[in-house]
């Protein structure tokens, strides 16, 4: 139990310096706790760019099997929600990369929501990205849904594979993938969540991908 004890403070200590580290993260008020390999982050940070790269350098750590974000954002000049919806509207069309004539914004209370469809996955994370750098922002859920052009099973599946051969930072062997019209299952174990990050980035890049459920462990 001792022993278990001494990694927790251990990795505790690892993700403070990595938030110290982190560029992104400036807040003084981030608390960090360790139980069984899982962080949970507390206290506050002025946007929510910020809590989503504390997030993010915490899962950077290695050993660490899961992060809970419980970091609250505090703004420092509350803005109105039409504002706010406004300037994420005007964000997601100036994207080039998003057909913004498919997406919705919703906000209440500084919390968007996203609605549509898109073709590729990368489009849902560049539509959340725009989102959440719009000042006076608190939270995003994104419930836009992939809907891409059909492609076979089979061929999903061998794209998949290949890619994750192909990758320098996963180790294909430990990873088995199956498809089922366009959704992806993924199992096993890696080593650490950027390389359960990589499998996951890896899977959703295959076309005809709508849907990637994640199984994979962390086993540092």
């Amino acid at each position: 139990m001792q022993a278990m004890n001494e990694k927790d403070r251990q990795l505790r200590e690892a993700v403070a310096r990595q938030l110290e580290w982190d560029p992104q993260v400036t807040s003084n008020d981030i608390s960090v706790a360790a139980t069984d390999h899982v962080i949970t982050l507390t206290g506050f940070v002025h946007n929510y760019n910020e809590k989503y790269a504390a997030e993010n350098a915490a899962k950077s750590v290695y050993g660490v099997k899961a992060v809970a974000n419980d970091i609250e954002v505090k703004l420092k000049a509350a803005r109105t929600d039409p504002e706010i919806a406004r300037d994420v509207a005007h964000a997601i069309k100036l994207d080039v990369t998003v057909p913004d004539d498919g997406i919705k914004a919703a906000v209440q209370e500084g919390f968007v929501t996203l609605e549509g469809a898109v073709e590729w996955n990368f489009q849902r994370i560049s539509v959340e990205t725009c989102a959440r750098n719009v000042p006076g922002v608190r939270g995003v859920m994104n419930r836009i849904v992939v809907k891409p052009k059909a492609v076979s099973s089979v061929d999903v599946l061998h794209k998949i594979e290949d890619a994750l051969r192909r990758s320098a930072e996963v180790d294909a062997r430990r990873i088995t993938v199956s498809t089922t019209n366009g959704t992806v299952h993924l199992h096993g174990s890696v080593r650490s969540w950027a390389e359960r990050d990589e499998a996951e980035k890896a899977a959703w890049a295959a076309p005809g991908v709508s849907e990637v459920i994640d199984y994979i462990s962390v086993v540092p």
